[in-house]
């Protein structure tokens, strides 16, 4: 049930309401382009701890420019810094001070009040390194008195790019760069103009996500290994930022995670994982939400028996409760766990995905939500339990485009494992439908019921998309997200192919003749494995992806995926012929699927050569085949124009090879 659905109307308001809708119904139109990645919706917000300013923004495209930016909008009375300028916004414990980063003509600057009615100055300025952190938190936080401040970042000046540059480390590559090897330091400073800001980690290496703890004392991530690069593994520290002395809050084999010290200062509670190995991206194993006396002792966690993947921790002013965001079933909703009786319950038991935790000194929480036909938006959930929808972009929406809520159906798999599945279907159909199997990235991501603009464009040109969530996929707990590791394009596969002869068996109006197959990142690299096991496709779209497990290892950002997915190194036991043989590229002579390929030319998630290999060995076996490379872009795209370049020629495509019957 979703958030517009909890109360009820007397009969005739309803028929009311039937007949506004139909009215509505009739003035939609299909969704376009320009509007699927356009759309207006809550894409961030700002709330004061008391709850009396409150601004959301709303991304816009200027198309002239092809430029997207925030327009912020005040709901409840007016910050007294521009929200649209500044980054990391941080309060002071009472509510007084505000802290922020704001970047002008190139250069950042830390700026600040510690009280109501001080004028909001540049602290001092810093920098941001831009190599890869994964699972980075806070950047800024406020002493308990409000007269100091923490931050994150380096007083180290951008570097000359070398010439000839010479790498002498293992995490090289930024998302679409090369690492500029300057460090993330932690820093305090007092909250004033003109300050001086001291140095509290050494240079040697990242030290991140921090919270002021108890006294002098600050709270951080940093990895305790010789090598950080070769093994991820942040542990939470304390340094007094007096004596310079630094105590180990905990230390374990996992990953621990955005460290939040609770109101009254006697608990730390943080995310966390517990296995040895674990890749900075594309975790199989689920975070879960731990807490450990300030002091020090022996972490209890908090949530284990809710078995789903948690993020964006945050305390009640109580300092007995956290609240956070967990993957459940195709939704993000927001949990709270109480941490001595460990009862963990969900604040709504909405179909959609909740993100941008906030809360209020009151307990009110505040985040944003989205449905499958309702984009972002902002809500409210006091205390006492009472949830308010505080902006209206969902229904103006509506109101505009026809928009499709997807069915969803779930079936037993080869080996008795259930799998989830959902399927939008166009609102007005004549005669059978083609159909395009669109698989999510990841692998342990997953499809669900949040809003997504491509999927409804595609829909409003008249196709059906069955987007599935396979083994591997989070939502489903901790077995079902470890179903695929070292077993890429096995149980995966047949759960996508078994989900797709499900579809047709339940929806007679699908055309099993006219079927084609997309994905992004290891969607792509499943979509290209698809084609090399199946020609049931009559058209395949990988985007950003993976072609050659092997060369993908040597040239991601994610150096430490396959061996975090694949039970060890390239090198050890037969992981080399392991890894050919869950390669496309394998397979290749066995592919009859006209494809076309698209790739970021900065990808470093997922090289670009990945594409160009398979390219090349398509065109050679005679396989229709296009390769469209982006200028500028990374693993997501980022610019307007070409986010609705790429809607439109995925639409051609599959226009070209599905449309015809014959």
């Amino acid at each position: 049930m979703g958030p517009d659905r909890l109360y009820s109307v007397k009969p005739m308001i309803q028929c009311l309401l039937l007949l506004f809708s139909m009215m509505i119904a009739a003035a939609q139109s299909p969704i376009t382009g320009e509007a699927a990645v356009n759309l207006p919706h809550a894409a961030s917000f700002l709330v004061s701890p008391d709850g009396r300013n409150l601004s959301v923004a709303s991304p816009e495209v200027d198309w002239t420019t092809g430029i997207r930016k925030n327009q912020w909008k005040d709901l409840q009375g007016k910050f007294s810094f521009d929200p649209a300028t500044a980054s990391n916004v941080v309060w002071t414990a009472d509510g007084r001070g505000v802290a922020f980063f704001r970047t002008d003509k190139g250069k950042t600057f830390l700026y600040a009040t510690s009280s109501v009615t001080g004028g909001i100055e540049p602290v001092c300025e810093l920098y941001t390194p831009n190599a890869y952190l994964a699972a980075a938190g806070n950047r800024i936080s406020w002493s308990r008195d409000g007269k100091q401040i923490a931050f994150v970042g380096t007083l180290e000046p951008q570097p000359v790019m070398q010439d000839p540059l010479v790498i002498d480390r293992i995490q090289y590559k930024t998302r679409t760069e090369f690492s500029d090897n300057r460090r993330s330091r932690i820093f305090v400073v007092d909250a004033k103009q003109g300050s001086k800001p001291k140095a509290l980690t050494s240079d040697s290496r990242d030290a991140h996500s921090v919270a002021w703890g108890v006294g002098p004392e600050v709270i951080y991530l940093a990895n305790p290994g010789e090598d950080g690069d070769a093994n991820l593994n942040y542990d939470i520290y304390a340094v007094n930022m007096n004596s310079g002395a630094v105590r180990t809050v905990v230390n374990s084999q996992g990953v621990e995670m955005e460290p939040q010290v609770s109101p009254d200062g006697k608990w730390i509670a943080y995310r966390a994982t517990t296995r040895a190995i674990t890749t900075i991206d594309s975790v199989a194993e689920d975070a879960h939400v731990w807490v450990i006396p300030y002091a020090g002792g022996t972490p209890r966690e908090v949530n284990r028996a809710l078995d789903r993947r948690c993020a964006q921790l945050r305390w009640m002013p109580d300092s007995k409760t956290v609240v956070y965001l967990a993957t459940d079933r195709g939704s993000v909703v927001p949990y709270r766990s109480n941490i001595d009786s460990l009862e963990t319950t969900p604040l709504h038991k909405w179909r959609g995905t909740a993100a941008g935790l906030q809360l209020t000194s009151s307990g009110d929480v505040y985040f944003t939500f989205s449905e499958p036909t309702k984009p972002a938006d902002l809500f409210r959930t006091t205390s006492s339990g009472v949830t308010t929808k505080l902006t209206e972009y969902g229904a103006e929406v509506a109101k505009q485009w026809k928009l499709v809520e997807p069915e969803t159906f779930r079936f037993l798999s080869f080996d008795q494992t259930e799998v989830e599945s959902f399927l939008y279907l166009p609102i007005k159909t004549s005669g059978k439908l083609p159909l395009i199997l669109n698989i999510h990235g990841g692998p342990h991501s997953m499809h669900g019921y949040g809003f997504n603009g491509s999927l409804q464009y595609y829909v409003s040109r008249g196709y059906a998309v069955l987007a599935v969530n396979p083994r591997g996929s989070s939502g489903y707990g901790q077995k079902f997200a470890d179903g695929c590791i070292n077993d890429w394009g096995r149980g995966d596969y047949r759960d996508l192919m078994l989900a797709v002869d499900e579809a047709l068996r339940r929806y007679p109006q699908l055309d099993a003749n006219r079927m084609g197959v997309m994905g992004a990142s290891y969607g792509g690299y499943m979509t290209n494995w698809v084609i090399t096991q199946t020609d049931r496709f009559r058209a395949a779209i990988p985007v950003a992806s993976l072609s050659n497990l092997i060369s993908f290892y040597a040239t991601s950002l994610y150096q430490d995926l396959i061996h975090a997915e694949f039970n060890g190194f390239p090198w050890d036991g037969d992981n080399f012929k392991v890894l050919w043989e869950l390669s496309p590229l394998a397979h290749i002579k066995n592919v009859k699927t006209p494809t076309l390929l698209i790739h970021g030319e900065n990808d470093n998630d997922v090289h670009i050569t990945q594409s160009e290999e398979m390219f090349t060995a398509l065109r050679h076996r005679g396989v229709p085949a296009t390769f469209v490379r982006y200028p500028r872009e990374g693993h997501s795209f980022r610019e307007p124009k070409h986010q609705l370049d790429m809607l439109k020629r995925v639409s051609e495509w599959m226009d070209e090879y599905l449309k015809s019957t014959q």
